[in-house]
């Protein structure tokens, strides 16, 4: 039996009515996936002039990792002082690229002047375990190694990512807070994916049905980056929940919908971080579903979403410095 569910957001339920939806995903499907290409980068409206420019960092093993660094077109000498977000993609760690949601992190470029630098992380299940996270954290070490070069105070930094891209983010967090290095000044964590174990009650409430997510292809995402680990061989920096330490943690957004598989793991992670004594706010859109305002920027809710994190983003670097 299909256990009730929160009822969509009406414009969002009409929106979604009218996409196609899947209920699972297998190796073929996402080979097709795989082949549709990202939207082209140059289409994207922008308020400012942006020059786009293309690097690689090594990963640890040596392989090379694309960077794309966007930044405020300057007509005069680039001062060292703009904020950097480092933005992590989502695609439920075995598809996307740099350029998948970038939109969400340009609006900061022209709200803030903030350079924006997108990784390329590796994907499962050809890369598994901690590849992909540790890939993210060698971007983050470039991009304060290299702060006065792209123009940024490298004391606001924040990291950010959507769903894959935020359970990264996190991860990203939790290593830098670990190794000490480098500072992040906040981390933003939309609709993030966090938990492994896939066990929550929202977990069960979206499964067995077409959806943006369901509780299956989350299911196929994970054993794709867990391949055969077993539950206590799990890093918490690929699944962040697994943290039992959430203390020192940077300032945390997150946010998620009431009609998603994440919400569940979303709240508890704020939760556990407050009861460790740090600062997380924590939004959960009514009638949202998983990654509503990447797919429907146009409904009134994504608007919504969308201005309350650049709110805070305002918040978060005006307490760093002049926004």
């Amino acid at each position: 039996m299909t256990m009730a569910r929160p009822d969509l957001d009406p414009e969002l339920r009409e929106l979604l009515a009218a996409m196609p939806l899947m209920s699972q995903l297998s190796p073929e499907i996402l080979a097709q996936l795989r082949q549709l290409p990202s939207p082209p980068v140059e289409s994207l409206p922008t308020r400012r002039p942006v020059d786009r420019r293309e690097v690689t960092v090594p990963a640890k093993d040596g392989t090379p990792i694309p960077l794309s660094v966007f930044s405020p077109a300057y007509t005069d000498r680039v001062t060292a002082d703009a904020p950097c977000v480092y933005w992590m993609h989502g695609g439920g760690m075995v598809m996307g690229d740099r350029f998948s949601q970038i939109d969400i992190p340009l609006e900061w470029l022209d709200t803030f002047g903030a350079v924006v630098v997108s990784v390329d992380y590796r994907l499962a299940p050809e890369a598994t375990g901690t590849a992909l996270v540790d890939d993210c954290y060698q971007g983050l070490l470039w991009i304060a190694g290299h702060s006065a070069e792209l123009g940024i105070d490298p004391s606001r930094i924040v990291v950010a990512g959507a769903s894959a891209g935020g359970g990264l983010a996190a991860g990203v967090t939790l290593l830098a807070r670990d190794l000490g290095t480098p500072a992040i000044a906040g981390q933003m964590l939309i609709g993030p994916m966090l938990d492994h174990r896939n066990t929550s009650t929202s977990s069960r409430q979206y499964s067995g049905g077409p959806g943006v997510w369901t509780r299956e292809m989350n299911e196929f995402g994970w054993r794709a980056v867990i391949g055969d680990l077993a539950d206590d061989e799990v890093s918490p920096y690929i699944s962040p929940a697994l943290a039992d330490d959430l203390t020192g943690l940077p300032t945390t957004y997150i946010d998620t919908g009431s009609a998603e598989v994440f919400r569940d793991e979303d709240t508890d992670y704020a939760t556990r971080i407050w009861a460790a004594g740090g600062q997380s706010e924590l939004h959960v859109w009514a009638g949202a579903f998983h990654g509503f305002d990447a797919l429907f920027p146009q409904a009134r809710i994504s608007g919504t979403a969308r201005r309350t994190r650049t709110e805070w983003l305002a918040r978060l670097l005006s307490s760093n410095g002049v926004a």
